[in-house]
């Protein structure tokens, strides 16, 4: 049976390099002054880069990474918003001039399979050198970066649960008629599939053990979530008591219930990795890259982890412990992770779909 992940990663991490002075670093991280801007599409008029993305955070995007990179490079951001699934059907119909486009991996491996992106030139963008090894090339060293890793934990509130909770194991002994489960068409449903047979006790994948195990735990389950907001909804009024979620997530549960947990369970948290890259037949291929390139730079992720909106894969951000809580940072946290095979799991989603609704439902 095939593995659908590696374990424990042993990840070799990109060295850090020796620091500049902040003149020096502005140039270097963003790598700007040598790039050409695009020719303006009508007299005193600026080119537009296209970007599609999703919609959370649209202020700090706007001032502190588009607003300096406009301004940079003489040329209008554009700004396409909507979900994974939404953006991707407008690029795979042609109904939008999308230059870059941010999706999460599984997502971005299902426009990699079905064409639509434009491979990358690496020398284009030099702060992939700066990044943590896993997220250079989570889908190919011809396909684009992840430019922020989060992290799948299991989130409680430890006055419902029975004990504390360290292993995936825990959600069939814990939790009692109090669950709330990602659906499996969410980003973390394939995880989910995953974790359940790591708590059957398999070294390697095996789907039947980890349906047989979701069934198990299908009486103790609540609701099977599409939107965070759910969880988080529920959570706050105690008709939960927990379940799987990313960590970006947790200020929220923990603003509602102060003492609520979040746990990396000790077999290992999962990966969560939302990528960037170029769309097939961009006019714009070469300026694209250099905003990647930006996207990557110590200022922006910096930026973005301090304002609790990003973690950061630069390895040259340096956070203190307030400022890095919350977020997925650092060499040991990095290194933890368990990362699906995204090749994998889009290849048995669609079975794995079918196989829930019609054995556990939800």
């Amino acid at each position: 049976m095939k593995k659908i992940m590696t374990t424990g990663l042993a990840l070799a991490l990109t060295s850090m390099l020796a620091a500049c002075g902040a003149n020096n670093a502005a140039t270097n991280n963003t790598n700007t002054n040598n790039a050409a801007a695009p020719e303006a599409t009508a007299a005193g008029d600026r080119a537009e880069l296209v970007i599609s993305t999703w919609g959370f955070s649209e202020d700090f995007f706007k001032e502190s990474v588009y607003a300096p990179f406009e301004k940079e490079h003489n040329v209008k951001i554009v700004v396409e918003i909507g979900n994974n699934a939404e953006r991707l059907n407008k690029i795979r119909q042609g109904s939008s001039d999308v230059d870059v486009v941010y999706l999460s991996d599984y997502y971005a491996q299902q426009a990699i399979n079905e064409g639509l992106f434009e491979t990358i030139d690496s020398s284009k963008i030099p702060n992939i050198q700066n990044i943590y090894d896993i997220a250079k090339a989570p889908l190919g060293p011809e396909y684009g970066p992840a430019y922020t890793i989060g992290r799948l934990g299991i989130a409680y509130n430890p006055a419902l649960t029975q004990g504390d909770i360290t292993t995936w194991s825990d959600l069939w002994t814990k939790f009692d008629k109090n669950l709330a489960m990602p659906a499996i068409t969410a980003t973390a449903g394939p995880m989910v599939v995953d974790a359940a047979s790591l708590a059957a006790g398999n070294a390697d994948f095996n789907e039947d053990t980890a349906f047989t195990k979701l069934k198990e735990l299908d009486k103790n389950v609540v609701k099977y979530y599409s939107q965070t907001s759910e969880y988080v909804n529920m959570f706050g009024q105690e008709e939960i008591a927990g379940g799987p979620i990313m960590e970006m997530y947790f200020k929220d549960l923990q603003a509602a219930v102060p003492d609520a947990k979040f746990v990396a369970p000790s077999d290992g948290a999962y990966a969560v990795m939302n990528t960037v890259n170029v769309v097939k037949g961009s006019d714009n291929k070469e300026l694209a890259e250099e905003f990647i390139n930006w996207q990557l730079s110590e200022e922006v992720q910096t930026a973005s982890a301090k304002a609790k909106v990003d973690s950061p894969v630069n390895t040259k951000v340096v956070l203190t412990a307030e400022e890095a809580a919350g977020v997925t940072y650092g060499t040991d946290v990095i290194g933890k992770l368990r990362k699906l095979d995204m090749s994998f799991v889009n290849e048995h989603i669609t079975e794995w779909t079918d196989r829930f609704n019609r054995e556990i439902g939800g």
